[in-house]
């Protein structure tokens, strides 16, 4: 998700090819109960950040607590660099760039609370514009001052232990180019040893070129689920199976598990209908939230290509104010958490 609207190594692959497509074709068995015991998908929570020292600040703590507390056992960090223009042909760091000393401390944070991290750098333009809209006027000029950042954050996650990097995310413009991936994926690999992922939007997924030299498949998930706003869980469901089916035969085709590299829905009236979108309507939507969260959550619980998902995101920072606390994507302190704590946190 591009920044204020601008917006994993697992190495086993699928048991039985037929077997992911055939369970691709429907739902969850268990419908809208939780599992009985915690499953070995990741379960995962963002928390961006939008200033040099917002992972350094004193309320990185009590976030990382509140993620920890949810059940999670991922937290998904996003360093963002910026560029001026769809076209320039390089991205550098500013004042709203996670500084490396904050990372840092945010990833001890982590790791004293029991979370794992998916370290996921984001490259963002000014405004409202759409990161799927980069399209260098120099390619090549590019993809060199790019592979210096994921190079850079390569090495950074190899010093901090971090379990799992994407080297990318949502640059449609850009990710169906396989030669100079390639060279990122095994510039970042001779680094860095965990898990990669590259996030790819849910309109891109299809088009990325370079998903054999990755060990997961990455969508950001936000499907529209319905055309008018709705919090009946099972209607979403219904929603999911046909999406769920091409996602399945998807990963059956390429040998790899997809994980939800982000998902989320803000809680306003109208999220389901665009879930990538965060100024739907003034109008709390919370229950249409905390429906969505239970229906993605059911409809992949038993898919055996199903790797686990990042939900897009925790508490804001003092200052960002992307939107009312009470409509943003946050699940914190609504319905939605409630949700994530059952499915999370089963007795």
């Amino acid at each position: 998700m591009n920044a204020y609207g601008r917006g994993l190594r697992l190495t086993a692959l699928l048991a039985a090819l037929p077997a992911a497509v055939s369970a691709a074709a429907s739902c969850s068995a268990s419908g809208d109960r939780p599992p009985q015991s915690p499953d070995q998908h990741q379960r995962g929570i963002a928390l961006p950040a939008w200033s040099t020292d917002d992972y350094g600040g004193p309320r990185a703590g009590a976030y990382v607590a509140a993620v920890a507390a949810t059940g999670a056992t991922w937290i998904q960090l996003t360093p963002t660099w910026y560029q001026r223009s769809p076209r320039d042909s390089a991205m550098r760091p500013t004042d709203q760039t996670a500084s490396d000393a904050s990372l840092r401390h945010v990833i001890g944070l982590s790791r004293r609370a029991g979370l794992r991290v998916l370290l996921k750098p984001h490259v963002d333009l000014p405004g409202d514009q759409d990161r799927a809209e980069i399209r260098p006027r120099d390619a090549r000029s590019w993809f060199a001052a790019y592979t210096r950042l994921i190079v850079h954050y390569a090495d950074l996650a190899r010093e901090t232990g971090v379990e799992e990097l994407s080297v990318g995310t949502e640059l449609a413009g850009l990710s169906n180019d396989r030669a100079p991936w390639l060279d990122v994926v095994r510039q970042v690999r001779s680094r860095f040893h965990g898990t990669l992922v590259y996030a790819a939007n849910y309109d891109e997924f299809e088009h990325v070129a370079f998903w054999d030299v990755l060990d997961l498949i990455g969508i950001d998930a936000y499907w529209p689920l319905a055309s008018r706003p709705t919090a009946d869980p099972a209607a979403l469901r219904r929603a999911w199976r046909p999406i769920l089916r091409r996602v399945g035969r998807f990963a059956a085709l390429h040998r790899r598990k997809v994980l939800f590299t982000e998902a989320g829905y803000v809680s306003q009236r109208g999220s389901t209908t665009a879930p990538f979108a965060w100024d739907i309507a003034d109008v709390d939507g919370s229950a249409e939230q905390a429906a969505a969260y239970e229906a993605l959550l059911a409809s992949c619980a038993g898919l055996p290509w199903w790797a686990g998902v990042h939900w897009w995101m925790w508490d804001d920072w003092p200052g960002a104010a992307e939107t009312p606390r009470r409509l943003s994507y946050s699940p914190h302190g609504k319905p939605a958490e409630r949700v994530l704590r059952r499915w999370w946190r089963p007795r």
